[in-house]
């Protein structure tokens, strides 16, 4: 089959190929999946680079990814063949994703992707839409409402933070983002965010409390914590929630008084580490949105032929609004 690899961290046009490399075949309890579609996202890009040192001779990148069972193993019903799927956790703690023809993964990680959904639409599940989900559970600690919770979203225009914004409006929560540029402000007010906030010209602690009569929000859903922490003394109601799924560095220097004097909850997740009762109820959620048309899976354009990864992955460190996609 052909594959993308590399056998060393770096950037992408040093260290990404595309080769002809062995079909793998379904052992037991396993599945095949003829990929149609290969997600790319952030932590790929960061894997590659270096984030985590790469600790296999060869590696096919990315997590996520859809395509057709066209093989099972032993123990796997014979009726899951020619089953259309969308993945999760491709390439988490082994070295064998979703960037290639085919892909073998246990039985569970090939989730049934609804006959209204496209394969690209279904490779920008397993992180972006996982992670929105979970957080905003968290948000309104495992309830099925969040009808009069206000809500501020970091990076409305992200992949994440797009299915966040879908999310907490289904739960009933008004939602205010912050973004940079006027397109990131359409995508994130077409994705449902009731109020988008320009933290490049304007005050976000300023807004955020005119927004909410100088309440402040009651949950702030955070992909990079060391950039963001500084903010949350401005925009965060005493007693509120800070809901953690991304940082842009090692350590982050949290305002502890403010945490402390106004009894902040701060709550760091790892979608790759779910358990399987979080795992479950984030599948059948999104998969119960997906089936009545209720999220917006917001595809980059272009698309990448596998021979193009390099571009894929550059889009993606480039800030390309939308989940990145490669076809196969």
């Amino acid at each position: 089959m052909q594959a993308a690899y590399y056998e060393a961290n770096g950037s992408a046009r040093d260290v990404l190929r595309v080769g002809e490399i062995a079909t793998p075949q379904a052992g037991a309890g396993e599945v095949r999946v003829k990929l149609a579609a290969s997600g790319v996202n952030p932590s790929d890009v960061k894997s590659r680079a270096g984030s985590r040192k790469i600790a296999w001779p060869q590696l096919i990148p990315h997590s996520d990814g859809a395509g057709i069972i066209d093989q099972v193993g032993d123990g796997v019903p014979a009726s899951r063949l020619g089953e259309r799927v969308w993945l999760w956790n491709g390439q988490w703690k082994r070295p064998f994703g979703t960037a290639a023809d085919y892909i073998v993964v246990p039985e569970a990680q090939a989730v049934t992707l609804p006959d209204n959904i496209g394969f690209a639409e279904g490779a920008c599940l397993g992180i972006p839409a996982m992670t929105a989900y979970h957080a905003v559970k968290l948000a309104g600690a495992g309830q099925s409402s969040l009808l009069g919770t206000t809500l501020l979203v970091s990076g409305g225009a992200g992949a994440v933070s797009q299915y966040v914004i879908q999310f907490a409006r289904l739960a009933g929560a008004t939602v205010l983002t912050t973004i940079s540029s006027p397109a990131k402000a359409t995508a994130a007010l077409e994705a449902g965010a009731d109020h988008v906030i320009d933290y490049k010209r304007a005050d976000v602690g300023d807004r955020v409390m005119a927004l909410t009569d100088h309440r402040g929000v009651d949950v702030v859903i955070e992909m990079d914590i060391v950039a963001n922490a500084k903010l949350l003394p401005r925009v965060l109601r005493p007693k509120g929630q800070v809901i953690i799924y991304g940082t842009g560095g090692a350590e982050a220097t949290i305002p502890a008084s403010f945490c402390l004097t106004n009894s902040i909850g701060l709550q760091f997740f790892l979608v790759y580490e779910l358990n399987d009762t979080e795992r479950a109820a984030a599948i059948a959620g999104i998969n119960d949105a997906l089936a009545r048309g209720k999220l917006i899976n917001r595809v980059a354009t272009p698309t990448y032929a596998l021979k193009d990864i390099v571009a894929a992955h550059e889009a993606v460190e480039q800030g390309t609004i939308g989940n990145v996609i490669v076809t196969l």
